[in-house]
């Protein structure tokens, strides 16, 4: 029996309807994706299932019992307390108790009577399991439990309701946009964390690997009917295309028809011959439906304004060295930039990322070391907290500045059929930037950023809200840039397609240099570790006793078996990356999905297999070298 059920739903917000005769189903175990454009309707959709939206028509089947969990887009504003209560409210009245009994345990004055009545309530409904959930839900998003909520920026707000949304345990999950302001190693335990998870999983997500990683069923949204997709992402692109070319057949003889009957309504009184009656009312039910017809929503129309070619070398970055206190972030530094370079810039939140950016840009002087610019830089730059955006102006007024036509490599645009290539109509373009969705604000900031000459590109997070089409449009767009790209991006896949080199934040200040895109850079610091690992332990094995640091005395000794171990990992680990690249490779030929689905499955769990155990094995060599 369906966890949840979709009966025939309508729902609109004005206009056409934004849900049409939506039917779904549930179960227990399953990963779906859901997918559409910016605006129609994915968020809408999360909240009915939450029943915090009620339809216009159709009905919606749960389970008794059925515990939902969402983790909703845009931060509440009456959330208060500390960063523990806030998770514990999760739980639900147990939550309650939960954060009164971790308040009491902490506070200066001890009261030992309100202390055990608390503890006797969570006692009595085996709660204690609970909060350790808590307690690791917090851990693992590295969240100090005792902060305000309140005080905490919009990217740490939504990494403590994601901890709020996965310590419920919930039989339904419900996540939009999760990647959101998450770091890559986040976002690598978010999604070990969810490939465990044993109810049912519904996520809205723009980060295309996370949703390859995760999907087992994608449901697509467009034009207000909802079609569910069984497989992953592959199959999901490969029958699409399938469904559109048929589409655009199907449209193309239905209008080819009208026009036909429409030649024939106008020859006059042969029309309104009595036997002629039944072909009329036909033509007129073909006018109807063709009014009726909606039409797939455009892409956006990117194109960068380009500025006089910039010198040779962009930055030449020397001995350069910056930190906060007893935090350094570069050390010791040497690179150059030259014209053309695709830089993306990899680590955690708060290795250091933006601040190298601003010691490039030279809005903050380093402490050792030199930055130098190179000539005729004109700059553009996209800000991820999108603070370059007046919120006191419209969208048109964002991208006009007061001026009525802008111009883009030449060519003289109105303003207004500017932003309709970003797919803004008059409407949006006039309504206040408030009333926008994440999503328009991005599309917005980027028909901001490429109306601006620039032959150096700076973008922090730009794919935040972005729907696939227009991510894939955007790394064309950048593919065809002139200019000189950096890039800061937690989208895996992204980087993938448009870096040609990365710089990896590797901690304590080290900045390390890789060519290729993320997993490229991944691949080259992996061996280079396990390497120098391996030559480590060859060194120590051949250096005489005596000579051992003190540091080496008191590092924990190898036994003779745990010393061929960690010699032969590097080897394990080679090849393990070997079989799942070449499995994975298998996944993606355009023949896979033809496969009857037992063998599709029994490939999927040999790559999750093979991949546990690289995973295994990275974990065992870091435990042995340590």
């Amino acid at each position: 029996m369906p966890l949840l059920s979709i009966n025939q739903l309508d729902f609109s917000i004005g206009g056409p309807l934004l849900l049409e005769k939506v039917s779904l189903s549930f179960e227990k175990g399953e990963r779906i994706a859901l997918i559409g454009r910016n605006g129609a309707g994915k968020s809408t959709l999360l909240k009915l299932i939450a029943n915090e939206l009620q339809a216009d028509d159709g009905s919606i089947m749960r389970e008794e019992g059925l515990r939902i969990s969402r983790l909703e887009q845009e931060v509440p504003s009456d959330l208060h307390g500390s960063v523990f209560d806030v998770v514990a409210t999760g739980l639900g009245a147990l939550g309650d108790d939960l954060a009164l009994y971790h308040h009491l345990s902490i506070a200066e004055v001890f009261d030992a009577d309100a202390l055990a009545e608390v503890q006797g309530r969570i006692e009595a409904a085996g709660g204690w399991n609970l909060e350790q959930q808590v307690s690791e839900a917090l851990e693992r998003m590295e969240l100090d439990p005792e902060l305000d909520f309140g005080r905490l920026s919009g990217g740490m707000k939504r990494r403590v309701l994601l901890a709020r949304a996965l310590v419920a345990q919930p039989d339904i999950l419900l996540l939009d946009e999760p990647t959101n302001h998450l770091d890559i190693e986040a976002i690598d335990w978010l999604e070990r964390t969810l490939l465990q998870w044993q109810g049912c999983l519904l996520f809205i997500t723009h980060d295309r690997r996370f949703l390859k990683n995760l999907a087992t069923r994608i449901v697509e949204i467009d034009r207000g009917a909802v079609t569910s997709w069984p497989g992953d992402w592959a199959n999901y692109q490969r029958r699409l295309a399938e469904r559109q070319n048929d589409e655009a057949q199907n449209s193309a003889r239905f209008d080819k028809l009208l026009a036909q009957e429409e030649v024939w309504i106008r020859q006059g009184i042969k029309a309104r011959r009595t036997r002629d009656e039944g072909r009329v009312r036909r033509l007129e039910a073909m006018r109807k439906a063709r009014m009726q017809r909606r039409e797939a929503t455009g892409n956006v129309k990117m194109q960068a304004a380009q500025a006089e070619t910039s010198g040779k070398r962009v930055f030449d970055v020397k001995d350069l060295s910056f930190g906060f206190e007893e935090k350094l972030l570069v050390k010791d530094l040497s690179l150059r930039v030259q014209r053309g370079d695709r830089i993306a810039l990899i680590g955690p939140n708060g290795s250091g990322k933006s601040t190298l950016i601003k010691l490039l840009l030279q809005q903050i002087a380093p402490q050792s070391g030199t930055v130098e610019q190179g000539t005729k830089l004109e700059i553009a730059y996209f800000d991820q907290y999108r603070n370059t955006l007046r919120e006191d102006w419209n969208a048109l007024d964002n991208v006009s500045e007061g001026m009525e036509f802008i111009d883009i490599n030449g060519a003289r645009k109105h303003v207004l059929g500017y932003l309709q290539d970003f797919l803004f109509t008059p409407e949006r373009a006039r309504a206040p930037i408030t009333r926008l969705s994440g999503g328009e604000r991005n599309r917005l900031l980027l028909a901001k950023l490429f109306a601006q000459p620039s032959n150096l590109m700076v973008m922090d997070e730009p794919t935040n809200d972005l729907d696939v089409e227009t991510l894939e449009l955007l790394e064309e767009m950048l593919d065809s840039y002139q200019g000189t790209l950096l890039l800061v991006s937690h989208d895996r896949d992204f980087i993938d397609a448009v870096a040609t080199s990365c710089l990896v934040m590797e901690g304590d200040g080290r900045i390390e240099e890789y060519v290729g895109g993320y997993s490229d850079a991944m691949r080259q610091s992996r061996r280079a570790a396990v390497q120098n690992a391996s030559a480590t332990v060859k060194r120590t094995e051949n250096r005489p006793a005596q000579t051992s640091s003190a540091s080496d005395a008191g590092r924990k000794k190898r036994s003779f078996n745990e010393t061929r171990e960690l010699e032969a990992l590097p080897a394990k680990i080679e090849q393990l990356e070997t079989q799942v690249t070449e499995l994975t490779a298998k996944m993606q030929s355009s023949d896979f999905y033809t496969q009857p689905s037992d063998q599709i499955l029994r490939h999927t769990r040999e790559l999750e297999r093979v991949q546990a155990e690289l995973d295994g094995a990275y974990a065992r060599w870091a435990e042995l070298d340590g």
